[in-house]
């Protein structure tokens, strides 16, 4: 097996990012009837765009390959997070823990409280957030009329904890 490393992205990989992020992204389109998500309807010059603005975007390798990413946006005291992708192939080998933990400690001292949404319906993408720490604070539906979760969750750890 081969190792798997996680490090910033450059804007050179765009174009891997977006093929994975596609792939990913397909079983959400099919779930909700919806082939207009938009990580499917990105395009190369957003993402380049993206990549090369204040935007923390990491990236997963094995050996060469890209085989994940993500992206946080900080504003004010919360980092967005957002479009979490694992290829299909490597999909339940951690990858996505790693890079929700990596994207996580690059915000950390640069935001309070880290946000992000998923499908209200996507039950193993709610259970891999619940797992990592967050909650749902609330639903809205997205511009498709898809309702979506949002989920929350402290960067700031109290060592005084109530019982």
């Amino acid at each position: 097996m081969t190792e798997v490393t996680v490090g910033p992205a450059g804007v050179a990989d765009a174009g891997e990012i977006l093929t994975v992020q596609r792939a990913a992204y397909l079983d959400e389109a099919q779930q909700y009837a919806d082939p207009f998500l938009p990580p499917l309807t990105e395009t190369l010059d957003e993402l380049r765009a993206v990549l090369a603005g204040p935007t923390i975007v990491l990236v997963a390798r094995a050996g060469h390959r890209l085989v994940g990413s993500v992206r946080a946006r900080v504003a004010g005291d919360t980092a967005h997070v957002g479009r979490l992708s694992v290829a299909p192939d490597q999909q339940g080998r951690g990858i996505g823990s790693r890079l929700l933990g990596a994207v996580e400690s690059a915000c950390a001292g640069q935001a309070v409280r880290l946000e992000l949404f998923t499908g209200a319906q996507s039950a193993g993408n709610l259970r891999f957030y619940r797992r990592h720490g967050y909650r749902v604070v609330g639903h809205r539906p997205d511009p498709n009329g898809v309702r979506l979760a949002v989920l929350e969750k402290s960067l700031v750890t109290s060592a005084h904890s109530d019982p």
